[in-house]
């Protein structure tokens, strides 16, 4: 490919699941119903952690937060995708395409930064316990959020920017169900990819950098919690950190697994279905580890579900004619 042939991208097409509307449309009914298993359950979370005052907590805050980035994360993808699927279209504009992997990258980095954040909390919290009010105080947080929802604008912005200064050849078809980075190099002429490989080094590092905070993180917590005389000791404070650290290692299992492995010109429904475990899964699975094993969230999630419940009953009796 070389310059003479590049043509002004006014769109793209993406790839569906299945080239049998039949089939198609099945796939985007699982995707539906995982989208919403993913809305109820993030949003159930962030009702309980606003609503209830005995989670007032540095632990509590993050995570709302982090339900907050589940829902733009996979709101980004999934949607669009059910809507193309349902009306049989695969276009994409220019636009759309840039505003999606910005909106992609960006809550994607957010998310690294936000489980980084998250570790570092329950560090404090298990190997510092007597320092940990003074060091996790307000201003800690809401400077851990600011560079959070900061560091994901700037990954975003970096990324989508050194790749849409491509010049694009050849097919504009996209072989994914969304505006993925690497399947829009593939597009690309030439060498000209030789910045956003530059760009994607920087990343790479700081995911290192975010990786290795994480695991010095978890060093310390289990050395710490294994000197633990009691049995009882040691369970409450496996119960707080273990399904951070589930949530953690499925989203960069998963993401990891999606950018390391060879990236075939023709991709196989597996394909499709191993992206779906890094941008799908973790958003719909993360309220569930999280409540499944916290029983302070249980209890929280109980007390929701039952005021809403009172309350939909009070609205029904009122609404009854005296």
């Amino acid at each position: 490919r070389n310059m003479a042939n590049f043509t002004t991208v006014s769109g793209f097409l993406l790839m569906g699941f299945s080239a049998k509307p039949e089939l198609e449309v099945l796939w985007a009914s699982l995707f539906l119903v995982l989208y919403l298993v993913a809305l109820t359950g993030n949003t159930l979370i962030i009702a309980a952690t606003s609503m209830d005052d005995s989670l007032y907590s540095p632990m509590y805050f993050f995570l709302k937060h982090l339900s907050f980035l589940d829902i733009c994360y996979i709101s980004v993808t999934v949607p669009r995708s059910i809507c193309n699927s349902f009306r049989h279209t695969s276009s994409i504009s220019l636009w759309e395409c840039i505003l999606q992997c910005l909106a992609f990258v960006l809550c994607a980095s957010a998310e690294l930064a936000m489980l980084t954040v998250m570790s570092y909390d329950r560090y404090v919290a298990i190997c510092l316990p007597l320092r940990y009010e003074i060091i996790m105080n307000v201003n800690t947080c809401i400077h851990g959020i600011l560079a959070v929802w900061i560091s994901g604008v700037v990954s975003g912005v970096m990324h989508t920017s050194a790749t849409f200064s491509i010049h694009f050849c050849g097919a504009n078809v996209i072989h994914q169900f969304f505006c993925e980075v690497p399947q829009l190099l593939k597009l690309a002429c030439s060498d000209e990819y030789v910045s956003e490989l530059g760009v994607t080094a920087f990343l790479s590092l700081v995911v290192l950098l975010c990786f290795l905070s994480i695991g010095f993180s978890y060093t310390r917590i289990f050395s710490t919690v294994l000197r633990i005389p009691s049995a009882e000791g040691r369970a409450k404070a496996f119960a707080t950190c273990l399904p951070h650290l589930a949530v953690v290692t499925l989203f960069l299992s998963t993401g990891a697994f999606e950018f390391l492995k060879p990236h075939s010109d023709s991709p196989t429904a597996l394909d499709f279905l191993l992206t779906l475990f890094y941008t799908v899964l973790p958003p719909t699975l993360n309220p569930m580890i999280y409540s499944l094993r916290n029983k302070a969230m249980k209890a929280a999630l109980q007390r929701v579900v039952k005021r809403r419940k009172a309350t939909s009953f009070a609205e029904s009796r009122l609404s009854l004619p005296h």
